[in-house]
């Protein structure tokens, strides 16, 4: 689910922000910035990351500033060498670019220990981390309660436009046998009751049979009810949703090909546009 969430943590030499930002996605996949210095913090930050998102495409920004002043000097002697060897190249130069001469190596030099220094500012970013992900939740928690109301009201739509279906599944049996003998009278003035209870029954028992939907309805029944009983869950299943989901379709494109009627292909169209909205949401669930 999309959402959005910020830290921040400042001391007098630490100053971090934090923000995290998800976007709907299948696949979880956490994308993490945190800057060259604090580079090697990255597999853990997604780590703890991964523990809180399941589900979506993060994007972790960690903005870090490290008041370093009197830790880093000039090396007079490397700079000097510097300066000696232009001269000899190129005597007659007297203008010397000092950001090109401070970028060479050597000339710049750190007094602290890098890795001591990560090693000290992890258990601060990892708390504020935890902060960007509290926020984060509350959002998406909010969003995910909205999403919980829509999901359940279209699974009365689907649940209404199937009664629909199963009112109308009766009278299709009903509906072909009469158009049956009123073609065979047209044909035949003179049809016997015999024809009527052997050739005819066994014709209409035969397309009964081809466009018997009950099994298929009876199993859609028992999907949305599991469908239902799956969105309340806690933690949430996104996984087991989806699944139901294809199986809801599945059942219902089945219907459509099996009920040779009119009326019933019209619910079936609006069950399968109902379906794919939730399809669509349920994509967006851990």
């Amino acid at each position: 689910m999309t959402g959005h969430g910020h830290g921040l943590f400042s001391n007098d030499g630490l100053s971090l922000s934090v923000e995290i930002r998800t976007v709907n996605s299948r696949y979880a996949k956490v994308n993490v910035r945190c800057g060259e210095v604090y580079q090697s913090l990255e597999p853990q930050i997604e780590e703890l990351v991964r523990k809180t998102v399941r589900r979506g495409t993060v994007q972790v920004n960690v903005r870090i500033e490290r008041n370093l002043s009197g830790s880093i000097h000039v090396n007079d002697d490397v700079l000097k060498q510097y300066l000696d060897a232009i001269r000899r190249v190129n005597p007659d130069r007297t203008d010397y670019a000092i950001e090109n001469m401070l970028s060479l190596p050597g000339v710049i030099e750190e007094s602290v220990d890098r890795l001591q220094m990560i090693e000290a500012d992890w258990p601060h970013i990892q708390t504020t981390i935890g902060q960007a992900l509290e926020s984060l939740t509350v959002m998406r928690t909010a969003e995910g309660q909205s999403m919980e109301i829509d999901l359940l009201q279209n699974c009365d739509a689907l649940q209404s436009a199937l009664q629909e279906v199963e009112l109308l599944a009766p009278l299709v049996i009903e509906n072909y046998q009469n158009r049956l003998l009123e073609k065979l009278n047209l044909l035949v003035a003179d049809v016997t009751s015999e024809m009527k209870s052997s050739d005819i029954l066994k014709e209409i028992g035969i397309f009964a049979d081809k466009c018997d939907i009950s099994e298929e309805v009876v199993r859609l029944k028992t999907h949305i009810v599991l469908f239902r009983e799956t969105v309340g869950h806690t933690p949430s299943q996104g996984r087991k949703l989806d699944f139901l989901t294809q199986e809801m379709f599945r059942e219902t494109n089945t219907i459509g090909s099996k009920a040779n009627d009119a009326r019933i292909a019209q619910h079936v169209v609006e069950m399968k546009t109902v379906i794919e909205r939730i399809r669509e949401m349920v994509q967006n669930i851990e």
